[in-house]
């Protein structure tokens, strides 16, 4: 929903951590983007295939650093 339309990923990555918390409320989220821009490879202003990596915690994921930490692993 928001990645159809022209978006800064930063901005895209808190949206979405903030529909997710209006909605159903968890103890903790955390959103993680991974995304290339091909706008600016096919510009030749980055690398092909270089990818951008955004996050956005909210409650127990950014107050709690094990569980934050967990996370993060999991994830790689």
């Amino acid at each position: 929903m928001y990645a159809r339309r022209l978006q800064i990923q930063e901005r895209m990555t808190n949206q979405i951590a903030d529909c997710i918390e209006e909605l159903i409320h968890p103890l903790g989220i955390g959103v993680v983007v991974k995304a290339r821009h091909l706008c600016t490879e096919s510009r030749g202003l980055s690398k092909q295939g270089h990818e951008t990596i955004t996050s956005a915690m909210r409650g127990n994921f950014k107050d709690n650093p094990e569980t934050r930490n967990e996370f993060m692993l999991l994830i790689k």
